[in-house]
């Protein structure tokens, strides 16, 4: 937001010509200043002038001569444009002046007559690029007056960064109520009401879809004059960064800056049928918009059209085929209220993005757009003629009352220290234009050009903000100590199981779509068709909530191999979405957080001499082990399964205490397919909140001081029983006695039955009470075969 001190001291009596001071108050005031501009003149000794005479060059069609007065001298010229009459008022250059680019104007013969000076064009000023013809000044210019006086110059302009919250400050109007309430003096508003003719407005407006737009204000002008706008209003334009059109499309312009309100002017008589209706695009529709650009509408953008065809995208840019011409004498001129996140999503879905969406999806004042299409009627009738009916357009879909809020004063001081009353605060918050009825709680009434305050800590950062932040004092916290929460160090903890294991940790858009699902061959009842879908997408490939966070890594992996990448070994945790309530809070969809990897290439140290080992099952089981480990996590197990998007026979279903918590293995190759990866893809999803709740308190046992005893056993297994299964029941076979088992082989070959393997466990026996004998072991171990021999194994060796 670019704004002109010249322009900002007609709303506010600034008490400072300072531009450092004024600098260091906006950004005190939370408003940035990107750049501080300077315009001074360029050039000297020009004034404005009054053409007295013309008459015709003796010896030359092309150019006129011309007597010029400033009112104490008068010279005569030779000039060869043709757009003034005698009577106009204009810039003129004595000899012995400077023009812009640093040219100076000496006494010349043009074809036998002397020239005693210059009658200006825009562009021989520097003020522009019209070199067509000569600057012709408003008819009330002061005649002798230097012409940077009427120009406006010398002017400073601040090029303010806006925060997204705060449209209201991206107008000259905004600025000036700011600053106003931090000198604690008056600002002013431009006068608005336009003079109007009895009658009403003969457009007709609708609002198909009041989500879209909350309310549409508009005023005619009949009988208007096209052409250029004065000099003073295209200036100002320039300052701000706007390029001048044409009178009544820089009046739009003018407003916008002026108020915060984007306006937009169409050719009343190019609406077919005198109807304005506010609806979605239709299927097919195409529109052309004033940047040139045809475009095809699908039913996500919001439209402003008549009876037959889209004239507009809301908020974003007008089309051309009902855009102001030089042949428009009746002009509509719209100003609505539309939903920000529409606006936002159409203007980035289109890649058009313009200083009106710019202001729209922020979220303009809602009520503002009466009084700005009445300011815009006033400069156009003002400026170019026209007449206004007296009763204008404004059709409301959804009243916007401004808000409420209560206030305790320990709200205030619990966040921003002693020192501040019930009154103090009060007052600060009036100069901010806020209602205030006085209490405990107090009752804050907030402007609803205010859209940001909606909480109590809002208006306690309104009040810091206006009392300042430098008047604080510097003070060390008191109270406990804060620190992470214990979910937290797990969540820590877990990110280094992670990374220590050669992972990189990948954050994704939380979307997903069609192709995704399809890619994973979810069945139609399978919990990932649960979908949300997005009332705005970016596009189609992204147009769900995700309810898996593998695809998105499976995006990811494939960006990395497509750039080269051998390996990939990528984590992500993140909350998916189904479509039914949350328990935690019904008012939005069910949103448990997951934890995902993939691995995909060579993962992990080679050996020497061997080909490094390629990411499969065996890689995604030993992950989910380390962090099954590192994290504490007792009673896991890992069982054969079958799930959409893995490899039918290398999966397996992680089980937590008895609890199913997401399954671990390879991604089938038709989905890797369908993301281009080539090879074996491991991959796992788990139930985050399953892995971070707190284990178990530890329970401290005296150990045993007696020796233990060591055997090995080796059992015959059917391929369908888990080795799993096998564990469990010799260990509780074995009671209290057995302090600890591990496989340490596993055997498929000659001698075994087809389809079984051999699986070898190592047990170690104590006693806490004595030293066992191998009576007691051998028992012990007679009751760990006869539960295996239960499970279907056999122990191998007996007879």
């Amino acid at each position: 937001m670019k704004v002109s001190l010249r322009w900002l001291r007609e709303f506010i009596d600034l008490p400072t010509e300072d531009p450092s001071e004024l600098e260091q108050v906006l950004v005190s005031l939370g408003h940035e200043v990107e750049a501080v501009e300077r315009h001074l003149p360029d050039w000297s000794g020009v004034s404005v002038g009054r053409v007295e005479s013309i008459r015709p060059h003796p010896s030359a069609d092309r150019v006129r001569l011309v007597t010029v007065t400033t009112g104490s001298t008068q010279r005569e010229v030779v000039c060869g444009a043709w757009n003034f009459a005698e009577g106009a008022i204009v810039a003129f250059a004595p000899a012995g002046s400077t023009l812009a680019g640093g040219v100076e104007l000496e006494p010349r013969a043009i074809r036998g007559v002397q020239s005693a000076g210059m009658v200006l064009s825009e562009r021989e000023l520097g003020l522009g690029s019209d070199h067509g013809g000569i600057l012709v000044l408003d008819p009330d210019t002061p005649i002798g007056a230097p012409l940077e006086d009427v120009i406006g110059l010398p002017d400073v302009v601040l090029d303010l960064k806006i925060t997204p919250n705060r449209p209201d400050v991206m107008s000259m109007v905004g600025v000036a109520r700011e600053l106003a309430a931090y000198y604690e003096l008056p600002f002013r508003t431009p006068e608005l009401q336009p003079p109007t003719v009895p009658g009403r407005s003969m457009t007709k407006v609708t609002i198909a879809d009041p989500e879209g737009c909350w309310r549409f204000a508009g005023r005619e002008v009949s009988g208007t004059a096209y052409g250029a706008s004065p000099l003073w209003m295209r200036r100002r334009l320039q300052l701000a960064g706007v390029r001048p059109i044409s009178l009544v499309v820089d009046v739009t312009n003018y407003v916008m800056i002026e108020l915060g309100q984007p306006l937009h002017a169409f050719d009343r008589d190019r609406l077919a049928g005198g109807i304005i209706e506010v609806r979605r695009a239709r299927g097919g529709e195409m529109l052309r918009t004033l940047d040139g650009i045809e475009r095809a509408l699908t039913p996500d953008d919001l439209v402003v059209a008549d009876r037959e065809n889209a004239k507009a995208l809301a908020g974003t840019m007008g089309g051309e085929d009902s855009e102001v011409s030089e042949s428009t004498t009746n002009v509509l001129i719209e100003g609505a209220a539309w939903d920000p996140p529409t606006v936002m999503y159409m203007s980035r879905r289109h890649g058009l993005r313009s200083e009106a969406s710019a202001r729209f999806e922020r979220g303009v004042d809602p009520n503002l757009p009466p009084d700005a299409v009445a300011r815009a009627a006033l400069l156009i009738i003002e400026l170019g003629g026209g007449e206004s009916p007296a009763e204008p357009i404004d059709e409301v879909a959804r009243a916007i009352q401004p808000v409420s809020i209560e206030l305790r004063l320990a709200d205030v001081t619990r966040v921003l220290g002693p020192g501040f009353t019930t009154q103090s605060v009060a007052g600060l918050l009036r100069r901010l234009h806020m209602e205030v009825i006085e209490g405990e709680p107090s009752t804050v009434t907030v402007p609803t050009y205010r859209r940001d305050l909606t909480r109590p800590i809002d208006l306690v950062e309104e009040v810091a903000r206006l009392w300042g932040y430098d008047r604080f004092d510097e003070t060390i916290p008191t109270g406990a100590s804060g620190g992470w929460t214990r979910e937290q160090k797990r969540r820590r903890l877990m990110w280094s199981i992670l990374t220590g294991a050669g992972l990189s940790q990948a954050v994704n858009l939380p979307f997903l779509g069609a192709e995704d699902l399809a890619a994973a061959d979810y069945p139609e009842d399978h919990e990932a068709r649960s979908t949300i879908r997005i009332r705005n997408p970016l596009n189609e490939e992204l147009s769900t909530l995700r309810t898996s966070l593998l695809p998105g890594l499976l995006r990811s992996a494939r960006a990395n191999t497509s750039r080269g990448a051998e390996a990939v070994s990528l984590f992500e945790e993140g909350r998916v979405f189904f479509n039914r309530r949350w328990g935690v809070d019904e008012r939005v969809p069910d949103q448990p957080e997951r934890l995902a990897f993939v691995c995909l290439g060579p993962f992990a140290e080679s050996r020497l001499g061997q080909p490094p080992r390629l990411a499969d099952f065996d890689t995604a089981a030993g992950l989910w082990r380390r962090l099954a480990t590192g994290l504490g996590l007792e009673g896991t197990s890992i069982e054969a399964a079958s799930e959409p998007g893995f490899h039918p026979g290398r999966t397996g279903r992680v089980v937590l205490a008895g609890n199913a918590i997401g399954f671990v293995g390879e991604i089938a190759p038709s989905t890797a397919a369908a993301y281009g990866l080539e090879g074996r893809v491991a991959a796992a999803e788990l139930d985050l909140a399953s892995l971070l709740a707190p284990p178990a308190p530890w329970v401290f046992a005296e150990p045993s001081p007696y020796p233990a005893v060591d055997f090995d056993l080796a059992f015959e297994l059917a391929g369908d029983i888990p080795v799993a299964a096998l564990v469990d029941a010799t260990r509780a076979a074995g009671g209290d006695f057995v302090e600890d088992l591990r496989v340490f082989d596993v055997y498929t070959g000659p001698g075994l039955a087809e389809g079984s393997r051999s699986v070898a466990i190592r047990y170690r026996l104590r006693s806490p009470e004595a030293t066992m004998t191998g009576d007691e072991a051998g028992a012990v171990r007679q009751q760990m075969i006869v539960a295996a021999s239960a499970l279907g194994a056999r122990l191998r060796g007996a007879g």
